[in-house]
């Protein structure tokens, strides 16, 4: 049974990579790749790829102004990409996975900046900050309250 299974894929493949080939050879394939259906997706496929390496890289340093914008814009130009006719499936995949990338970055600066992920990293408590602020506020009321105690004499 299995062996029947195999031998059914792989004629399946071998009609597939062939047709495949035959597309490549007609009129049809090179109008596409000499078309801006097929040379835009490419030269905007740099967008994700950065973001995608950025996901590697410190919280410190993303723009949660520019990540959030760069989301907008691909979520923008997916419904183009869907909607523009012919379909363009690379661009609308190109700006997938860009905005995939972009929501995964905007998700890491909202921790990083707004949920403890910095003081988490930082080894600070809130509890640390507010002794040493307190011990802060308190020696500047006493230090005020010395200095009128001056004044008064």
């Amino acid at each position: 049974m299995a062996l029947g299974a195999a031998r059914e894929s792989s004629c399946f493949l071998t009609a597939m990579a062939s047709t495949f080939a035959n597309w490549l050879r007609s009129p049809a394939a090179r109008e596409y790749f000499f078309s801006t259906h097929f040379w835009g997706p490419v030269a905007n496929w740099g967008l994700p790829l950065a973001a995608l390496s950025d996901l590697r890289k410190d919280e410190e340093f993303i723009s949660g102004t520019m990540t959030t914008a760069l989301m907008c814009y691909s979520l923008v130009f997916m419904r183009f990409a869907w909607r523009v006719q012919p379909r363009n499936y690379l661009l609308f995949a190109c700006h997938f996975t860009n905005a995939t990338a972009q929501s995964l970055q905007d998700a890491r600066f909202v921790n990083y900046w707004y949920n403890g992920g910095r003081e988490k990293k930082l080894g600070v408590t809130i509890e640390d900050v507010a002794d040493k602020a307190t011990g802060k506020v308190t020696a500047a009321v006493k230090e005020a309250a010395k200095a009128a105690q001056d004044l008064k004499k």
